[in-house]
């Protein structure tokens, strides 16, 4: 188990390894120590968002009026910029006003901003934080572990990335960035969880994530594998048509060899699909399979 909360509380700076927390994986939010932070204008919160985003590195101007104006911006546009810059120091010094620095948690120089490294925590970073030891854990063979980092790091998640924060081209890219962190993470935490024998409770879930996300194939592997172990042979082999119909009409094309090779294991009831055998992910299933075939 890892140290520390399980959900990112912003309203719980005080511990945290900053006094400014930020919320991204979801709604925006910004709290100095327990204090709310107001930021309302939609462009500061593009400002905002962008800054936390990228915490302890500067932000371009041109990166900041890309973002605010694309490829139009208005003529007073530097201006412009450093007033939301100003209106965002104003609201963290009428935040705590007994902290004579606390302006400086944004800084200026020649070429940007940056809020200052040490100074500020995001939800970004602690989910960034249980990935990797998810991962790491994973890698060695510790699934209970990886599981119950992913898990925490998932958990952080509040809505979309950003959702209610108005998104430029910079931030368009980095909410769709965070997106498919969000759903790697998921994977890989669903794997850890195949590999626990927990196909049974994982059942409700992966119906629901792969109606979500119908052309995704490893989600669509993991369900018929939790639907064969379960002994749902019928409704494992229905996933994959599913799939294999929306592929096809979609985009023209066949389910990868790999999901191929795993249909053809259902029909035939190959062991390796056993959780008391494998510890099965796709990468693993087709050199098992190649391994016996050799």
């Amino acid at each position: 188990m890892s140290e520390g909360p399980t959900r990112f509380d912003p309203a719980n700076a005080g511990q945290q390894p900053g006094p400014l927390s930020i919320g991204l994986l979801g709604s925006l939010s910004l709290h100095l120590d327990r204090t709310p932070v107001t930021a309302s204008a939609p462009k500061q919160r593009q400002v905002l968002a962008l800054l936390a985003l990228n915490a302890g590195r500067v932000v371009t101007v041109p990166a900041l009026i890309e973002e605010l104006w694309g490829d139009r911006p208005p003529r007073s546009h530097a201006t412009t910029l450093q007033t939301y810059v100003l209106q965002l120091r104003n609201a963290l010094a009428a935040a705590d006003s007994g902290r004579p620095g606390v302006r400086q948690i944004l800084g200026t120089c020649h070429s940007g901003y940056l809020l200052e490294e040490g100074a500020c925590t995001t939800d970004v970073e602690v989910f960034e934080r249980h990935v990797r030891a998810g991962r790491n854990a994973s890698e060695a063979g510790d699934h209970r572990r990886a599981s119950e980092e992913l898990r925490q790091a998932l958990q952080l998640w509040r809505g979309p990335a950003l959702v209610d924060v108005r998104k430029g081209s910079v931030l368009e890219i980095e909410a769709v960035s965070l997106e498919e962190s969000r759903l790697g993470a998921l994977e890989r935490r669903i794997e850890s969880d195949l590999a626990l024998g927990r196909h049974a409770d994982l059942l409700g879930e992966l119906t629901r994530v792969v109606a979500r996300n119908p052309m995704n194939e490893n989600l669509c592997a993991y369900l018929m594998i939790a639907l064969y172990r379960a002994g749902r042979v019928g409704r494992s082999l229905e996933a994959f048509h599913r799939l294999r119909s929306v592929l096809n009409h979609e985009l023209g094309v066949e389910p990868c060899p790999r999901l191929q090779g795993l249909q053809t294991a259902i029909l035939s009831g190959d062991p390796a699909l056993d959780v008391r055998s494998v510890s099965w992910s796709p990468e693993e299933f087709a050199a098992n399979r190649l391994a016996r075939a050799s």
